[in-house]
């Protein structure tokens, strides 16, 4: 993923309410979300050259979500696959905080990255840059291609929008609207991560439209206090229009 907003313990009826987009090269094939056949326990699209997934729940109700830290100058070519971290997280049995440890004692191995997971009871943020892991109060979060809650314009809006979607029961497709501006954000408010400015101001946008590359999907994530998973995925042609959906329910095991 490349933009995330989350609300944890926010809502009355949904303690995790999350909706993401996947910014990706168009050219990369992937596979629509649905339940793994290798995998069962696992609901995630697929990224089929690298194998992983970038977001995914589990039968039991875990979930995992995963960012790239953007700084070109960091990047190796023989580094893991990232997408590996997500699937690993949602179908393991361990705490959120001790699949934290584990993970960034391997951190070396991989391309920088930020990876959110969530056991049900706890929800636990990853920095592999700064080796932080943190354990998320109740409220509104955002994560993008910098850290946790960092106030970049695309993430504040995203925070802003959640918070205002969330002022009744959860629509999901006003849920998935709240990712889908392409307005860049202003020059004096760019951040600067290495790549050329034209690319800064194509990337600053919640919803990413740049040759060859954007955002191909928008999940969103819902877990009732009662016990029920809803998982959503609305895919994206390269113009920005619909490319199909998925919307499957389910009841947590």
């Amino acid at each position: 993923m490349c933009l995330i907003a989350l609300a944890w313990h926010h809502h009355p009826d949904y303690p995790l309410v999350v909706v993401a987009n996947r910014d990706e090269f168009f050219d990369r094939p992937a596979a629509p979300a649905d339940w793994w056949p290798d995998t069962p326990a696992l609901l995630a699209g697929r990224d089929l050259r690298g194998g992983g997934t970038w977001l995914g729940v589990g039968r039991d109700g875990r979930f995992a979500a995963l960012t790239n830290y953007r700084d070109p100058a960091r990047l190796r070519d023989d580094a893991r696959s990232r997408g590996d971290l997500v699937v690993r997280c949602v179908t393991a049995a361990a705490p959120a905080m001790t699949l934290g440890e584990q993970i960034l004692a391997e951190r070396s191995a991989y391309n920088p990255f930020n990876l959110l997971i969530c056991d049900g009871e706890s929800l636990v943020a990853i920095e592999s840059v700064t080796g932080r892991r943190q354990q998320l109060a109740p409220g509104i979060h955002t994560l993008s291609n910098q850290l946790l809650d960092t106030p970049w314009p695309k993430a504040v809006a995203a925070r802003r929008g959640l918070g205002n979607a969330l002022d009744g029961a959860p629509d999901i497709d006003r849920l998935i609207d709240i990712l889908r501006s392409d307005r860049p954000a202003a020059d004096a408010d760019l951040p600067a991560t290495g790549v050329p400015l034209a690319w800064e101001r194509m990337l600053s946008s919640c919803f990413i439209r740049a040759p060859g590359y954007g955002t191909r999907c928008t999940t969103v994530v819902l877990r009732s206090a009662s016990g029920q998973m809803q998982f959503v995925e609305a895919r994206w042609q390269q113009d920005g229009q619909p490319d199909g959906r998925t919307d499957i329910r389910f009841a947590i095991a």
